[in-house]
This record gives C-alpha cells, structure tokens and sequence, in this order.
C-alpha cells in the first residue's frame, strides 16, 4: 500500500533525488515523496527541495520516511512546522507547512546531514 494518494500526479522538483507528487483540492496543494528506502542524505536533501516549494503559500509538505528525521528537524527555524505521525510497518509521515510570520527563517541549502 503506497502512503502516496493515487491521484497525486508526478512532478519535477529542482534538487530533487526521488518523485515528488502533488495532489490539489480546494485551492490547496499537498506535495508528497518517500525516502522510507534511502539513506542519507537523500531524506535531508528532498525535504529541503520540498519545504522550498512552501515558502509563501498555504500548501504542505509530506514526507514519508523510515524514521523521523531529527538532523533536519536541528536545521529548520520557526518558519517550518511539523508534525510527526508514525505509520504501519515502523514508517513515520512528517508534515511540513510554512509560517510567513515566523521571525526566523531556515537556510534550505544546508542539506549536509553531518553535524
């Protein structure tokens, strides 16, 4: 069972190193990709591309990962929320959205996970 709605269409993501999806309803869009299978930096690295589409919209952000990701979570500012839900077979689902209020912002270029 795929984490990813069947009616979400493929899109191309710059920076990107696996499928994005987006899905959109009611003048929202979701974006969506799985790094469940990758290792580093691939979870860091999409996540960056992903939070960038965000960046002055209502839309979100979902990642499907096999554990939540903390080295990003250090990186991101209070511009970028998150929820961590933890999904069937030991997957989590991270849902990222954007706060344009957020006196602080996240440098999506650092998508180093050392350190």
């Amino acid at each position: 069972m795929s984490n990813i709605p069947n009616d979400a269409q493929k899109i191309e993501v710059e920076g990107a190193t696996v499928d994005f999806f987006k899905l959109a309803k009611d003048g929202q869009s979701t974006y969506y990709f799985d790094t469940s299978k990758e290792g580093p930096p691939h979870p860091m690295v999409n996540a960056m591309a992903g939070i960038a589409l965000l960046k002055g919209t209502n839309d979100t952000l979902v990642m499907i990962n096999h554990k939540a990701p903390g080295g990003l979570f250090a990186k991101l500012e209070d511009d970028v929320k998150y929820v961590v839900q933890d999904l069937d077979g030991g997957l989590v689902k991270v849902v990222f959205s954007y706060d344009d209020n957020a006196s602080t912002e996240s440098d999506l270029t650092q998508t180093s996970c050392a350190g």
